[in-house]
């Protein structure tokens, strides 16, 4: 019996019509086989809204208004930017419908030990006075619309998207699995290492900085967790991929940043969250490649679950979010378990190590006892048996 199953999450359905609700009973019992199951108001552990009915608007904004440990999942054909709240985009996919279920079941469990009273002594949010709701508006009608755009999801991409937004790499198969050893790239030898001992300075000193790299400017923010680039997304792909000189007369440096900060609000769609812009950067500089210093036949481990709403989600990064962050697996089995192609579970690790959400499981807990075998989506096909021939020779 799978661990949905056992403890599926208790949700509660709200601006639907009796169709709708017939149709998400059935679609959380069949194609999300089991994750959630529809309860009573009173019960629930997550509220799932249709963001497209006619009071949807009116009825998310009274539930937002109430203090709960309940967690809210909205179902909208636009993106749905509204804080504490997960977003699937419709029509639902089952990876992503799984995906936001175990991202509110991870938040609501999280929620119940930080706000252990309001856990307790919660009946139903029902049953708390009603406020006068404060409307918010799925659109950003302010001054500052550019620069929060640069904060919120870059793009979600499928399979016939990655290659050509990611890039491949010459001479590597980093899908074959005899290949894997030399499926790596190193951070440091990037721009994408360079940024991120960058941003470690600026935030160890609490310092605005700017990094000469002899490319574009590059002011990195601490207090607002910002990065301002003079450069636009197209370019700074293009530049994530190219190997760096380590000569010193190429060696980058930072130094305060001595102008007015109001010189770079004047163009405030060049900020980057510094979250989403390590994020990206590592994925488009892996190419679908995995770390160095991951050891591809040790388990890895997800610490907790990424910020998607504000993240590039690449192919089956909720997938294998839901995976990694139950037990420690190798990267290999993670594809092998998902039936996907390993790149897309490389590119993934990149990201999440890049922003120090994975890590090596080297606890004696995690070498104790194996993670369960799970059953691949599909039959087992030719990278499954190759992986289990390559063991089979270890043996």
């Amino acid at each position: 019996m799978s661990n949905n199953a056992k403890s599926p999450l208790k949700v509660a359905l709200h601006a639907m019509d009796e169709r709708s609700v017939r149709t998400m009973v059935m679609y959380l019992k069949g194609p999300c086989q089991g994750a959630a199951v529809v309860v009573d108001k009173a019960s629930a552990e997550v509220d799932i809204f249709d963001g497209d009915s006619v009071n949807a608007k009116q009825l998310l904004a009274e539930r937002l208004a109430k203090p709960t440990v309940k967690q809210v999942i909205v179902l909208s054909l636009q993106n749905v930017y509204l804080d504490n709240v997960v977003s699937v985009k419709k029509p639902v996919k089952s990876e992503d419908m799984l995906g936001a279920l175990a991202e509110a079941k991870a938040r609501f469990e999280q929620a119940k030990k930080n706000s252990p009273t309001i856990a307790d002594n919660e009946a139903s949010v029902d049953d708390i006075p009603e406020e006068k709701p404060v409307l918010k508006s799925y659109t950003i009608n302010t001054d500052e619309q550019n620069k929060t755009s640069k904060h919120q999801t870059a793009m979600q991409l499928n399979e016939a998207a990655f290659g050509t937004y990611i890039g491949n790499v010459q001479g590597v198969d980093v899908n074959d699995p005899a290949q894997f050893a030399k499926a790596t790239y190193v951070p440091k030898d990037y721009f994408q290492g360079y940024i991120q001992s960058a941003i470690n300075t600026c935030q160890d000193k609490n310092e605005t900085l700017q990094l000469h790299s002899g490319w574009r400017q590059l002011v990195l923010l601490p207090q607002s967790h910002e990065i301002w680039l003079d450069a636009e997304d197209k370019e700074l792909r293009a530049f994530a991929s190219l190997k760096l000189d380590h000569a010193p007369s190429k060696k980058m440096s930072l130094s305060p940043f001595h102008s007015e900060l109001s010189t770079l609000t004047k163009s405030p769609e060049k900020f980057h969250s510094m979250d989403a812009f390590v994020w990206k950067l590592a994925c488009w500089t892996s190419k679908g490649r995995y770390p160095d210093s991951i050891d591809v036949d040790h388990p890895v481990y997800l610490k907790h679950w990424p910020n998607f709403s504000r993240l590039l989600i690449t192919p089956h990064a909720m997938r294998i979010a839901a995976l990694l962050v139950q037990e420690p697996r190798t990267l290999g089995d993670v594809a092998v378990v998902l039936n996907i192609k390993p790149q897309y579970v490389f590119v993934f690790v990149s990201a999440a190590h890049a922003m120090g959400l994975v890590a090596q499981a080297r606890r004696e807990s995690d070498e104790l006892v194996q993670p369960p075998d799970l059953n691949p989506i599909k039959k087992q096909g030719l990278l499954g048996r190759i992986i289990s021939k390559l063991r089979g020779n270890k043996a």
